[in-house]
């Protein structure tokens, strides 16, 4: 299986709205269907992962097991992403999400916002800020409290 990079320009990070809108829609179809091998490739051999609760992680293989595990419990994943900023070598961008959770068969939505931290074209610090939820049911400000 071949990898694709997240960039087709060498190692440089996105210099423009138009790039960086690219390169944030290129990240989201590696997500369908998951190519973890394409995703985990376009990060730094020792990236900063900060993702919602999930304590801290770094480096590709840490990457490569969380995109696994989170392959294996969300199936069917359909995502939008979009690009929102680009500041010198920092992206943001929100996503929406749906799948089934694989355990319990549950339709599941949820929504964030990431920021990239890029370096020579690669993802370097990824912080991520999410909610979510089953996708049958509304959730008031209590719910995402509890």
């Amino acid at each position: 299986m071949s990898v694709q990079p997240l960039r087709k320009e060498g190692d440089r990070n996105p210099q423009t709205a138009e790039e960086a809108k690219a390169l944030v829609k290129h990240v989201e179809s590696l997500f369908m269907p998951w190519k973890i091998d394409a995703l985990v490739a376009g990060f730094t051999d020792d990236c900063v992962v900060r993702f919602g609760t999930v304590p801290e992680f770094r480096g590709r293989e840490a990457l490569r097991a969380f995109f696994t595990a989170r392959s294996s419990k969300q199936k069917g994943y359909r995502l939008k992403k979009s690009f929102r900023t680009l500041v010198n070598d920092t992206i943001t961008n929100v996503w929406q999400g749906e799948w089934q959770d694989a355990e319990s068969g549950a339709a599941m939505r949820g929504f964030g916002v990431e920021v990239w931290v890029m370096h020579h074209g690669k993802i370097a610090v990824w912080e991520a800020a999410f909610n979510t939820g089953r996708a049958d049911q509304a959730n008031s400000v209590a719910d995402l409290l509890r």
